[in-house]
């Protein structure tokens, strides 16, 4: 009979098999009450799972973040039950998990409306009153087959037909409600109390443009009514933060269907451009990289031998060019080893860290792109190094050691690392795979920074650490990259001359800080609201007269500033100064200097920064030096 091991190391025996729910009981009514599920040696589990051998047991409940993710699944039933009650006709396809909440695709005659939200949602209420049991069984693949045929449910049969293997098949069900998912899910449904419907999409069924558009239903689910008014309101502020509505107001950029999904950047979206890209111009020379520049455009037969035509074919732009096929770069890394491959290279060259401000294409569905955040065309601040397998530790902490000096420099602290090993479609030795993926193990451990495991999501020539920045809203953007790359470079002939004379194979690391510039703006944009530190704001100060009198010595001090190459403009218009004043507040420019009489007679600027501080007459060069020391340091004034 089973003796269960807790998590404070407690055991109990019982002298038959017990179930999650008869554990939770044992332990206490309050914990039996609140337990949603159950994890048995490890696995999650239903509440009715029945242990018989011994085992180490934990009870799942709202606080944890399993409870919170099982809510949500039981959530999505929730919703699909409630559709197919008001709407029979409604067919349910697939309806996960994502973050902070979940969804459901359906395939129905007509399109839902806001009020048909409105009443599903109601409907979801009641169902939730009904406290309806929620059961946990099996059926062989013909049952199950059988079973949605005879509901009508064509979407269910394809996906259990497209299942491999011959195992039977996990279904749950509550009311007249079934559906295959391999759960696990709440006891009863009256353990769903906080949710609210969000939105209505179009969704291509299993993804593909090809197929029929379904109806996805957007959904948000919490432990607490606190949590989902904190959720609205994270969205109501992220509404606001839209860098597409910022970049209309501040003039920074716009996108038009004769170039989709690419950027026509005006003059201030520019200047922040051009910052961040001098910036880490600069940053990355100093770390010990050259800067190379490669064409845009490359013979089919490069990607073919890298390895991208097979896997990332249907990613690229294509063209012919005199009866041959070419592709517009996806990336940069081949051509970088072309680079490597002129001339002969000893292993006294290496480590050769390369850098380049990649131009890369790629197709990307048009329901896809969104703003700067998803494009077709974008830059990479792209860079591979070619070292020794000796060498691998070593440039990964160094890489860590920049990336992290570049976050702080932005005024991001709250990274995420995750480190993603070897997909089902790849290109390489399970060998090579082995030491790229310990190598970046050792990496991190090195470094002594905590990371989080994903199998089966590197890239197809290598594993790759990926870093994240959680922004003020709590959201989380992926940007940098290191990978560890024993295939590409064999593939392409790259080798040079060992210690002993041999000709060896060079590693390659693949790594990027910031990832698309495009996207780290948009990003940027929005966790600033606009209001970018003094270092990297388009426009850095504006001066303004108060009377025509004062025309010629604004005119001295702007171009003053502008020889100490800071970013200024005049305005001069003949508008009260506490109109000039508010625009420019609004437009959210760091500095704005006011001069009148009392200030040509001093030779100083009246200074006021956008967030209303007046900070009094100042010397022009007392000023100049402030705004250096404060472009020097990248103080991150401004940030919200």
């Amino acid at each position: 009979m089973p003796v269960i091991t807790l998590p404070d190391g407690k055991t109990q025996n019982f002298d038959y098999p017990v179930s999650v729910q008869e554990v939770a009981a044992s332990i206490g009514a309050n914990l039996a009450k609140a337990a949603l599920a159950g994890r048995v040696d490890g696995k999650l589990v239903d509440t009715s799972y029945i242990i018989e051998q011994n085992a180490a047991v934990s009870i799942i409940t709202e606080r944890d973040k399993e409870g919170l993710e099982v809510i949500r699944h039981s959530c999505a039933h929730l919703l699909a039950q409630a559709v197919q009650s008001l709407f029979p006709k409604a067919q349910v396809t697939i309806g996960p998990v994502i973050e902070d909440g979940f969804y459901y695709d359906f395939a129905f005659y007509k399109p839902f409306t806001t009020e048909d939200l409105q009443a599903i949602e109601q409907k979801m209420q009641e169902l939730v009153k009904d406290d309806l049991t929620v059961t946990h069984y099996y059926l062989s693949r013909d049952k199950a087959i059988e079973l949605f045929k005879k509901k009508g449910e064509s979407y269910k049969v394809e996906i259990i037909e497209s299942i491999p293997g011959d195992e039977t098949l996990s279904f749950y069900q509550q009311g007249d409600f079934v559906d295959l998912c391999r759960g696990p899910h709440v006891p009863s449904t009256g353990k769903i109390k906080i949710f609210k419907l969000m939105k209505v999409a179009g969704a291509y069924w299993r993804g593909d443009a090809k197929n029929e558009m379904l109806q996805r239903i957007y959904g948000t689910a919490w432990a607490a009514k606190k949590d989902l008014d904190a959720y609205l309101l994270r969205l109501e502020e992220a509404e606001k933060r839209d860098h597409r509505k910022l970049a209309k107001k501040f003039d920074l950029f716009h996108l038009q269907e004769e170039a989709p999904g690419m950027v026509f950047w005006h003059p201030k979206g520019w200047a922040i451009y051009q910052a961040i890209e001098h910036y880490i111009r600069k940053t990355v020379r100093a770390a010990g990289y050259q800067e190379v520049k490669t064409p845009q455009i490359a013979n089919r037969v490069l990607w073919e031998r890298s390895g991208h035509w097979e896997v990332f074919r249907e990613q690229m732009f294509t063209l012919k060019v005199d009866d041959q096929d070419f592709a517009v770069k996806p990336m940069n890394c081949p051509c970088h080893i072309l680079i490597f491959n002129q001339g002969l290279k000893s292993y006294r060259d290496l480590p050769l860290r390369l850098a380049e401000f990649g131009s890369c294409h790629r197709y990307e569905p048009s329901g896809a792109l969104h703003g700067l955040m998803r494009v077709r065309n974008f830059v990479q601040d792209d860079g591979h190094i070619f070292c020794t397998e000796a060498q691998i530790q070593g440039e990964v902490a160094a890489f860590n050691q920049l990336l992290f000096q570049v976050y702080n420099d932005f005024g991001f602290r709250d990274i995420i690392i995750k480190l993603s090993t070897r997909p089902e479609k790849r290109v390489g030795t399970d060998e090579s795979w082995d030491k790229a993926e310990e190598a970046l193990k050792i990496g991190l451990q090195d470094f002594g920074l905590p990371w989080e495991l994903c199998p089966g999501e590197g890239a197809f020539y290598g594993p790759k650490i990926e870093y994240a920045l959680k922004d003020s809203l709590g959201r989380v953007w992926q940007c940098g990259t290191m990978q560890v790359d024993f295939s590409m470079p064999e593939r392409l002939g790259a080798h040079y001359i060992a210690e002993d004379s041999s000709k060896r194979t060079p590693v390659m690391l693949h790594r990027a800080i910031l990832g698309s510039l495009e996207r780290f703006i948009g990003v940027l944009v929005e966790e600033t609201a606009g209001s970018l530190p003094v270092w990297l704001a388009p426009i850095q100060v504006v001066v303004m007269n108060i009377t025509d009198a004062q025309a010629d010595f604004t005119l001295k001090v702007v171009k003053s500033l502008q020889e100490q190459g800071f970013r200024v403009q005049e305005d001069l218009r003949n508008e009260k100064i506490g109109f000039k004043i508010r625009e420019h507040t609004i437009q959210r420019v760091p500095y704005l200097l006011v001069v009148g009489d009392r200030e040509v007679i001093s030779q100083s600027v009246a200074v006021r920064t956008r967030d209303g501080v007046d900070l009094g007459s100042l010397p022009i060069a007392e000023f100049i030096n402030k705004l250096s020391l404060e472009v020097a340091h990248r103080d991150q004034m401004g940030r919200k």
